[in-house]
């Protein structure tokens, strides 16, 4: 029999979940090619050592708005001043078992002449070219059974960073996978 994929439907999904915010960073690098940005995590949590996007839990400051909270995580988390962003999409929630309805923010941005990352939570700050991801060898899945999970799945998940070692999964990944064919349409106005 085959191994099932993973699917959110694997884990029980919280009835009240908690709002959290993200930014999906892209812009068009010196030689015009589009490029997201992506941070890995740091290794504690339950999200240590993964990718995501530039993000989290709403504070005060922010009021209602999660755009404010995706803009604000972005300049803690990698030194990104709102005023280099401009929102193109707010794109569909993604719940997470972990307990958070996550609403992504697609933003085109100006590049900083160097990321500062907050080293409490971020290792390092990625960018990764778009026709890297629209490229068939970099998109695999792989068998993998964690702690928690209701046994083995095939898990879906994109090769970035050097030589590809970082598997771009879970969360990030259902947020960027309907996501690509679109940035790769010129659905949005994205500069040459």
């Amino acid at each position: 029999m085959p191994t099932p994929t993973l699917s959110v439907h694997d884990f029980p999904i919280p009835p009240n979940l908690r709002a959290a915010a993200v930014l999906v960073p892209i812009f068009r690098d010196a030689a015009g090619e589009l490029q997201l940005v992506m941070v890995r995590r740091t290794a504690f949590g339950v999200h240590g050592g993964q990718l995501a996007f530039p993000g989290g839990k709403p504070e005060p400051e922010d009021g209602a708005d999660l755009w404010a909270t995706a803009q604000r995580e972005a300049h803690e988390e990698i030194g990104l001043p709102p005023a280099s962003v401009r929102l193109l999409a707010a794109l569909p929630t993604v719940p997470v078992p972990s307990g958070f309805r996550i609403s992504p923010f697609l933003g085109r941005i100006e590049r900083p002449a160097v990321w500062q990352r907050q080293v409490s939570e971020v290792d390092e700050v990625l960018e990764i070219p778009l026709r890297h991801l629209a490229d068939p060898d970099t998109h695999t899945e792989e068998i993998w059974e964690q702690p928690g999970w209701p046994g083995p799945r095939q898990v879906p998940f994109y090769r970035v960073g050097p030589e590809g070692r970082y598997p771009l999964w879970g969360a990030s990944y259902r947020i960027l996978q309907p996501l690509l064919p679109r940035l790769l349409a010129g659905e949005w106005a994205l500069g040459d």
